[in-house]
């Protein structure tokens, strides 16, 4: 795997390293040792997977309020999405910036989303998996969120989203 920082402190994008041959290809997605390396958390949990059927769909902007913070390790499995993540850390010399990534089934990108970040994706095709390997288990009372386009963080999203939970759309302003 190739580790690459983002402008976002502790947020990490991730290539894997392809090796193929006629069959295919063969490549981790996950190391111990190589995460430790580089500063990431070793310890999963709890994987997801959530899939959606329509280009524009905007899953988030989700998080988990401490104890109970989640890393998340972020991977496209099928299909293609804009992945955002926004730093919420307000001890962060990143807090309220965000960032986009494409993660898509072509360039098997894997992103690694910190504790105290607020994270969702929009779908940019149709028939879409997502998979994502967390660090604490979900805890309901913990739930957080802020709404897809507060004016506090001005995100940019690639399409007008077509399909998005009343939840996500209605999260209070960010008062942080």
């Amino acid at each position: 795997m190739k580790f690459h920082q983002t402008t976002l402190k502790d947020a990490m994008l991730i290539d894997l390293e392809r090796r193929g041959d006629d069959r295919g290809f063969f490549a981790r997605t996950f190391c111990v040792d190589e995460f430790a390396a580089n500063g990431l958390p070793t310890e999963f949990v709890q994987q997801n997977t959530s899939y959606s059927a329509n280009k524009g769909t905007l899953r988030g902007m989700h998080f988990q309020r401490a104890p109970h913070g989640e890393d998340k390790l972020i991977r496209c499995l099928r299909g293609a999405i804009v992945d955002i993540i926004i730093d919420l850390r307000p001890d962060s010399p990143t807090y309220k910036k965000w960032e986009a990534f494409e993660l898509n089934d072509e360039n098997k990108r894997q992103l690694l989303v910190p504790k105290g970040f607020g994270h969702g994706f929009q779908t940019v095709s149709d028939h879409v998996e997502v998979t994502y390997l967390v660090t604490a288990k979900y805890t309901p009372s913990a739930e957080g969120g802020v709404r897809w386009n507060d004016p506090a963080f001005g995100i940019t999203w690639p399409l007008e989203p077509t399909d998005m939970s009343d939840k996500d759309k209605t999260w209070p302003d960010f008062a942080g």
